[in-house]
């Protein structure tokens, strides 16, 4: 319960985590349950100058297709993002033709991302869940060297220390719960 309730996503880290922690914190994160066992998830770990080719194949995919105006700072920026942290750890689900193995497959994959997590915070480290449009991109996928229709779910930035303090969560749990009494209506 208190890992669960000290954890917080930081943005930006620094100093290496070895290797041996990295297996150990995927190893552990693949614990959690998955419907008929199908393992669906796939890790890609990014580390040393391979963030920096990882970020000029990402920076490249961002800026495709957009104004050639601005393509030149997105491009730029996009690239900057893998150096957030020492390490990115890329998750990716398989996707499955059948589409309720799919979504399950996904929401285990989901569930692998914050057992990383919290096996991070457990071990004193620095970590953040990030996403966004790039994870579809066919570039970045076969950089990593994913299949085209798997699905990228959390580019894990992971660090030994965090370069700032998260901020304060705003939760609001007592609006985003219906309770049902014995005859099955909201009590």
């Amino acid at each position: 319960m208190e890992a669960i309730r000290t954890r917080r996503s930081v943005g930006l880290s620094q100093g290496d985590v070895p290797r041996e922690t990295i297996a150990e914190l995927i190893d552990t994160a693949t614990l959690a349950p998955n419907h008929k066992l199908t393992q669906p998830w796939r890790f890609a770990v990014v580390t040393g100058s391979a963030r920096e080719r990882l970020g000029d194949v990402w920076g490249r995919e961002a800026a495709a297709g957009i104004d050639p105006a601005k393509q030149a700072a997105v491009q730029e920026g996009e690239a900057r993002k893998p150096l957030r942290a020492p390490a990115v750890i890329v998750v990716a689900a398989k996707t499955d033709p059948n589409p309720v193995t799919a979504e399950e497959d996904f929401a285990a994959t989901a569930a692998v991302v914050q057992n990383l997590l919290l096996a991070a915070h457990a071990k004193g480290l620095s970590a953040a869940w990030k996403t966004g449009k790039i994870t579809s991109s066919p570039g970045v996928k076969s950089f990593l060297g994913f299949d085209a229709g798997d699905r990228i779910i959390a580019m894990v930035y992971l660090g030994a220390e965090g370069k700032e303090e998260p901020g304060p969560r705003d939760r609001r749990v007592a609006t985003t719960i219906t309770w049902l009494d014995e005859a099955g209506v909201p009590a």
